[in-house]
């Protein structure tokens, strides 16, 4: 059985949304981020990175949020969580799962955490680091909004539902706390609530307990 692990509205709400689209059956396993679980020897023999989440299906234990998505669109083909393969819809779906992962998610991580990026104790350029991303991020949600507005579908990728829309959701989920979060964006913003009623959305909301505002 295939085992996640997890912390809410972490970065594994999204294989969550998506094994909650396939239906299999599988289980969850908290990791107390609060207590530091992730940086555990025990953890960090499933990803030595610390970060959350881990998939084990079988024998395979996999970390990257996007690989994970990709492997169970992969596995799970019923699902129709990706385009056919060798298709331009296939390879447009590539873009923006690496697309988010490594363009606005990223972003997003500098912004939660610029202490990273400077010298311990600086906060001054802990801030300057917070409000370029900001912009940038900014200016990324403006991508996401010309997107959706160049098909006019329901959907990132137009008439289909695929596993980038629940990885697009959480990451404008990250923003709805920012000065111009992803939800006043015209077209984004009833995209999000399409994909927020989706039932398995729903669930995997409501298992991890996350309170409002949602996005």
């Amino acid at each position: 059985m295939i085992r996640l692990y997890w912390y809410p509205g972490n970065a594994s709400l999204v294989p969550h949304m998506l094994l909650e689209e396939i239906g299999a059956p599988f289980t969850l396993e908290r990791v107390d981020r609060a207590n530091n679980a992730h940086k555990s020897p025990e953890y960090l023999k499933l990803n030595p990175n610390g970060q959350i989440p881990v998939l084990v299906d079988g024998d395979l234990v996999l970390y990257e949020t996007a690989a994970i998505c990709m492997h169970l669109a992969d596995t799970h083909p019923g699902a129709g969580l990706a385009p056919p393969l060798g298709s331009p819809e296939r390879a447009h779906w590539y873009q923006w799962v690496a697309w988010c992962t490594n363009t606005l998610q990223a972003m997003l991580t500098h912004y939660f955490y610029p202490e990273r990026l400077v010298n311990e104790g600086d906060a001054a350029a802990a801030a300057q680091v917070k409000a370029h991303a900001e912009q940038r991020i900014g200016a990324m949600l403006d991508i996401l909004d010309a997107q959706l507005a160049s098909h006019g579908g329901n959907w990132l990728l137009g008439a289909r539902f695929s596993a980038v829309d629940p990885y697009a959701l959480m990451l404008c989920r990250w923003t709805r706390n920012l000065a111009r979060p992803a939800r006043n964006l015209p077209h984004t913003a009833p995209y999000l609530k399409r994909v927020l009623a989706r039932p398995a959305v729903q669930r995997a909301f409501a298992t991890e307990k996350l309170a409002a505002p949602l996005v």
